[in-house]
């Protein structure tokens, strides 16, 4: 059972302070007296089994042997008022705690610390709405700097539904501008291993001396033919300038 709900239910259970004297009977004591007595135990008792119905199973097996409503209220009350108060220093802490960090969705955090102050409204807990987006805008990680000054330096104050639209509308731009960043740096190692596969590829090795223009005179042409050396000799006639140099008609 719910503190909450034992709170709540707290201003109906006064009138049992009347009746502790009526549960103990004395001797002499008045028709009237006797009737108003045995009244006050039935409604202990119907009162009692309502606690005790409202119970989980776990509960009800701890105080079932509790003997009257005002004791079990009594346990109840102090031992869920103790808890409850500790739970609320707990839940101030934990927001006020809260720090939200890089490599994590923004939203995802935001929406977790919505969710604190969910329970400060199940607490009872008010805190002023500009101080919950002011504190919230803190803790935004280191990353966002720039966006972080952006909201505190805004001249309209802004609420904590508006915050939530704000936020998510960065963090998509951010998604999109990684994900062509990502994209382009793909791009630019795709093109750096084409380059270096092909530095990487055998090169025909060439001669380092120094290459010396040959010419043969006006009347000297090459073809560039099919056959053999010896076949060639024998279907190509051989033209000789005698007149320049007879030696070459002598025959040994």
């Amino acid at each position: 059972m719910a503190f909450v709900t034992l709170k709540d239910m707290g201003s109906d259970f006064h009138r049992l302070e009347r009746f502790d004297d009526l549960r103990n009977p004395v001797k002499n004591e008045g028709e009237s007296v006797a009737k108003e007595r045995l009244r006050c135990d039935q409604d202990d008792e119907i009162c009692r089994g309502h606690i005790l119905n409202g119970m989980s199973n776990t509960l009800f097996d701890a105080y079932h042997t509790v003997k009257t409503a005002k004791e079990l209220w009594n346990q109840l009350e102090r031992r869920y008022i103790t808890e409850d108060a500790t739970s609320k220093r707990f839940i101030v802490s934990k927001f006020f705690d809260y720090k939200m960090v890089d490599g994590r969705s923004v939203m995802e955090q935001f929406n977790e610390i919505k969710s604190i102050l969910d329970r400060y409204s199940q607490h009872k807990l008010a805190l002023d709405e500009f101080v919950v987006v002011t504190s919230i805008i803190d803790k935004l990680p280191p990353s966002w700097k720039n966006f972080r000054n952006s909201l505190k330096y805004h001249k309209e104050d802004i609420n904590l539904d508006e915050l939530g639209t704000h936020l998510r509308i960065e963090e998509d731009l951010r998604k999109e501008e990684k994900s062509k960043s990502e994209s382009q740096v793909e791009q630019k190692e795709g093109q750096r291993d084409v380059e270096e596969n092909h530095k990487n590829e055998v090169e025909p090795r060439r001669s380092k001396r120094m290459r010396i223009a040959k010419t043969y005179g006006p009347d000297f042409y090459m073809y560039l033919v099919e056959r053999t050396k010896t076949a060639i000799q024998n279907s190509i006639p051989i033209v000789l300038n005698v007149e320049s140099d007879p030696g070459l008609m002598k025959r040994p």
